[in-house]
């Protein structure tokens, strides 16, 4: 009769991936509020910075919404989705650790991204952002969002990967 249990050393890289997840998202989210922090302090709201003139510049903007400032003003309700994202990530991770490292990755870089802009909401009524993309119209961001994008990359990513193998 097989033994239900995973081995010791599957279940210790289980937990080092599930570390991997957390560590990845503390760190995103400190990084993501010194930024905000330090636009917060350094930067008049409004006011743009060029960085890399014509192709990008700093302009501290707040946005009470989500995503290219979808259902503005909502403030109370997007804080709750990030602190029920977040909290479930966290769950999720403890419970049903990553399988391989990509995994780990994908799931801390949720969690910065969550928890960075949750964090704000919570805190300043408002998410800040701060990096914008001089050549074109897009909205204006934060280290948060870019989190966020860079894991559903790698999802859409390892997808294609995992198709071409099989």
């Amino acid at each position: 009769m097989p033994n239900p249990q995973p081995s010791p050393d599957r279940r210790h890289r289980k937990q080092r991936l599930a570390a991997v997840s957390l560590l990845v998202g503390a760190v995103g989210t400190v990084l993501d509020q010194f930024s905000k922090a330090l636009m917060v302090h350094w930067l008049p709201l409004g006011r743009v910075q060029p960085v890399l003139p014509g192709l990008l510049q700093w302009r501290r903007v707040e946005n009470t919404g989500a995503a290219f400032s979808l259902f503005h003003g909502g403030v109370a309700w997007l804080g709750l989705i990030s602190l029920l994202v977040s909290l479930g990530l966290v769950l999720w991770l403890l419970n049903r650790p990553p399988r391989r490292l990509l995994t780990a990755v994908v799931y801390g870089l949720l969690l910065a991204g969550a928890l960075g802009n949750g964090l704000d909401r919570w805190f300043r009524g408002a998410v800040v952002d701060w990096i914008e993309l001089a050549p074109i119209t897009f909205p204006v961001f934060n280290l948060a969002d870019v989190a966020i994008n860079v894991a559903v990359a790698l999802l859409l990513l390892d997808a294609f990967l995992q198709s071409r193998r099989s």
